[in-house]
């Protein structure tokens, strides 16, 4: 039978290989007590298994209150312990809410629970061809942009809301002249006021095509066009229109269906944003970790895929980021196609954070963005740019930053300005 593994990090003051079986069958056939038509032969067939349990520790107070637990007169210890559970998938179809609905949903709200978090799914790649792949991914980007055997170098415009469409362009201008690979709006810039997509997008091509005429390459824009999915649709359309390659949305606020639906709408490469996602995963006992988050999003047909940056100015751990990179660029089942993602690093990034970026990725296969990195440079956005290739260059020539500034200024300058912050 095909099925859907989840794991997950469970708290509870009862029993955990009991509360375990409810979470199977809450999520499954059953409920808190067998009705009519629950018959043996629908348990076989439709019921989720328990695979394992295994008690990690125990503490004297829950993480979370409960109610139920509270009128139960429930006391410790509370018990932390790793459960698995697998899920047939003819309860699910090829429905990736309803997948989503039944390894998490009502799970965070069981009575006897006071601390869940959703670690890892596991897919089996019959299931996994039933849904969209990546309409790009590592590859298609790589063939877009015209970059090969090193990292896209992007940048997010800066301020992230506030200039007009023709600000918007010049930037765009100066930072194509720079050399840029790729440019994403910010998460919070898609259909302002002041900078409407219909305005915007026409106005920023104008100036790609422009350069794309002079140099042979294109950069590649990510439009946010993050709304509901008939605007999407519009707007996906009008990018295409303007020659432009690439959309971005995001994923948290779009959610599920709106990712599959923009998918399976335009042919056009998806830059898929996680901003809220701290607020699913921060919390050791509560929420969702990156593995099964980015396994639900993966199956709705992404091409890039956030995953912070280290050493930069959000809270992920090094460890945490790397985790969330080397995931992008694996397969998600180790029989299936060659799914991966190119995972896009930012939040506090410049030539100095490249090498551990690097060495966290094990490949160049990503794309590495800086804001201020690039725009706040010194010397301006093509040193920005310069000390970006000079900080790969001296990765392969096997240089520390500080030998290889000696004779690259835009590192040097790099180093200077942004070393202390």
């Amino acid at each position: 039978m095909e099925r859907v593994i989840a794991e997950y990090l469970l708290e509870t003051p009862v029993d955990v290989a009991r509360v375990a079986a409810m979470m199977a069958g809450e999520q499954s056939s059953g409920t808190f007590v067998r009705v009519a038509g629950e018959t043996d032969e629908l348990r076989a067939r439709a019921a989720a298994e328990v695979l394992s349990v295994e008690v990690l520790s125990e503490g004297e107070a829950p993480t979370l209150a409960s109610a139920f637990l509270q009128r139960a007169q429930a006391c410790g210890p509370w018990r932390f312990a790793r459960v698995r559970i697998a899920f047939p998938t003819g309860n699910i179809g090829r429905n990736l809410a309803t997948l989503a609905a039944t390894v998490s949903g009502n799970l965070y709200d069981i009575g006897e629970v006071t601390g869940l978090k959703l670690v890892s799914l596991e897919i089996p790649a019959s299931y996994r061809a039933r849904y969209a792949l990546p309409a790009h991914g590592i590859a298609g980007t790589r063939a877009s942009t015209g970059v090969q055997r090193r990292p896209i170098f992007g940048t997010i415009l800066k301020p992230n809301v506030g200039l007009r469409s023709a600000e918007i362009a010049a930037l765009v201008d100066r930072l194509c002249a720079a050399g840029v690979d790729f440019i994403k709006d910010d998460e919070v810039c898609a259909n302002p006021d002041w900078a409407p997509l219909a305005e915007r997008i026409p106005a920023v091509m104008a100036v790609i095509r422009k350069w794309r005429e002079a140099t042979g390459r294109q950069v590649m824009m990510a439009f946010n066009i993050s709304d509901e999915v008939d605007a999407m649709r519009r707007h996906a359309d009008l990018v295409a229109a303007e020659g432009g390659t690439c959309v971005m949305a995001s994923m948290n606020w779009v959610g599920l269906s709106g990712m599959e639906t923009l998918r399976a709408h335009t042919p056009l490469a998806i830059h898929a944003h996680r901003n809220g996602f701290g607020a699913m995963s921060r919390h050791p006992r509560l929420g969702m970790g990156f593995q099964a988050y980015h396994t639900l999003y993966r199956l709705a047909g992404i091409d890039h895929m956030h995953v912070h940056g280290i050493g930069g100015k959000f809270v992920d751990s090094a460890e945490e980021v790397t985790e969330a990179a080397r995931a992008c660029l694996q397969p998600l089942c180790v029989d299936g196609p060659q799914d991966q993602v190119m995972p896009a690093f930012s939040s506090g990034q410049w030539a100095g954070t490249l090498p551990v970026t690097l060495e966290a990725a094990q490949s160049p296969d990503l794309m590495f963005m800086c804001g201020g990195g690039i725009l706040a440079h010194p010397d301006g956005a093509e040193a920005g740019i310069d000390s970006l290739r000079d900080a790969y260059a001296a990765v392969q020539d096997g240089l520390t930053l500080q030998e290889a500034a000696k004779t690259r200024p835009a590192l040097a300058a790099a180093i200077g300005f942004f070393g202390g912050h």
